[in-house]
């Protein structure tokens, strides 16, 4: 439970970092506890070449924000370090996560948060000796 509200309050903390207009909800989309409740489920994962990913809410559904799940093998990275205009926000769920960001890295393991700024090289990668299962909450602009 302790996992839920710091992964709750990072996403409230991205949403208060907000500086554009909230953006008009898809017409199409009608939200219901139905939707709008999204329970983790493997076998609706998509496979990757190091693991998995898992969108709970992706850029069609969401006004704003996005929340993905990945699962990284041991010794491997999602991809190679990257920059975007978004900034985004990491959490380590379980195993150990190198981070790199500018020019300089970072190990740490659960219960761990990153921070990208925009425009800033960044990148994540498995250093531990298990699956490294992190959360990846990005500001989308549609």
């Amino acid at each position: 439970m302790k996992t839920l509200t710091i992964i709750a309050m990072l996403f409230l903390q991205q949403l208060a970092f907000s500086q554009e207009t909230k953006k008009e909800t898809p017409a199409e989309i009608k939200y219901t506890i139905e939707n709008c409740v999204n329970h983790f489920e493997l076998e609706k994962a998509t496979k990757t070449k190091v693991g998995y990913q898992y969108w709970f809410a992706d850029k069609n559904f969401t006004q704003e924000n996005t929340l993905k799940m990945s699962i990284v093998e041991q010794g491997k990275s999602t991809h190679a370090p990257h920059h975007h205009v978004e900034e985004e926000f990491f959490y380590i769920l379980e195993g150990t996560a190198q981070f790199y960001l500018d020019g300089k890295t970072a190990v740490a393991g659960s219960n761990t948060s990153f921070y990208c700024p925009s425009n800033m090289e960044h990148g994540i990668s498995n250093v531990g000796d298990t699956t490294l299962k992190y959360l990846v909450i990005k500001k989308d602009l549609k």
